[in-house]
């Protein structure tokens, strides 16, 4: 006969359970409210149904944001994951230097969000900045204010910069955790670094990097202070993505049952997403 579990500690973290849930239906479901009624002010509120759903899924704007975000999304896997894995494989994994990689490599993680788009919006100045003082010097044409392109690469370049080392510690952590036995074998067999990589480093990783697929999918997907710091979603849309157009629409033109709707589509997105990446963790973990 097995050991009766003892559940009496669910009755120490019942209180906050019950105040984390409430702080986040609450504010939910006065979301769902907005997003299915119409109101013209003193505080009446009509039916409308689904039409501010209708009126967001069907507009140029949102489809315009939404690929914006996609987009940017992708650049920023394309780029992170990759960079991040070359990186923690040339990190040392012994000695003094292993202290000061790591610490290195989480400064950047530290600069608060805000920061990081003021930091980055006086580095890419023509006048002051290092950055755009530079490319000018070289005959290059750089004004992210003006320039669309040149705005969106800076926004990438910002967020390499910033979460990059994200990916590299997360990677780092996965590689020290390998058995030294499987690199013994290795060098038994004659395998190059290559294969070492291929059939032994790279299937290790494949949990950590799914963590950090999902990660840094989300934080780009939801991205808004950083390039609202630095471009303010311009010149003209070019950095505008699905969070700035949403603020916009909420604050700016206080179009609330549209942004209600656009918020939950957008959850909604991001909880599909998360669904998938859990989903493949989930098998990834049984198949092993």
């Amino acid at each position: 006969m097995g050991k009766p579990q003892n559940n009496r500690a669910w009755w120490l973290v019942t209180p906050m359970l019950l105040l984390v849930a409430l702080s986040a239906i609450v504010p939910l479901m006065t979301v769902v409210n907005y997003s299915v009624q119409d109101t013209f002010g003193n505080n009446r509120f009509f039916w409308a149904g689904v039409q501010w759903y209708q009126q967001v899924l069907h507009s140029e704007r949102f489809r315009g944001a939404l690929v914006r975000n996609l987009g940017f999304s992708a650049v920023i896997l394309a780029i992170e994951i990759p960079l991040g894995v070359f990186i923690a494989l040339r990190m040392p994994r012994r000695g003094p230097g292993v202290a000061v990689c790591l610490v290195t490599m989480a400064l950047p993680l530290l600069v608060p969000w805000n920061v990081v788009g003021t930091i980055w919006q006086v580095f890419g100045r023509a006048d002051i900045g290092l950055l755009g003082h530079a490319l000018t010097a070289m005959g290059v044409d750089y004004n992210y204010a003006s320039h669309p392109l040149d705005a969106w690469l800076t926004v990438v370049a910002m967020d390499v910069w910033h979460w990059t080392s994200l990916v590299v510690l997360l990677c780092y952590a996965g590689l020290v955790a390998i058995p030294q036995a499987y690199y013994q074998a290795a060098r038994i067999d004659g395998a190059s670094g290559w294969a070492v990589f291929r059939y032994i480093q790279l299937p290790k990783l494949s949990g950590v990097l799914t963590i950090a697929i999902l990660l840094r999918f989300m934080d780009s997907f939801m991205i808004y202070t950083e390039p609202f710091v630095l471009t303010g979603g311009g010149p003209g849309v070019a950095t505008t993505f699905l969070s700035i157009d949403l603020v916009n629409m909420a604050t700016g033109q206080f179009d609330l049952g549209p942004a209600a709707a656009m918020s939950l589509i957008y959850f909604l997105i991001i909880l599909l997403v998360c669904w998938i990446f859990y989903t493949a963790m989930v098998s990834q973990d049984e198949a092993i």
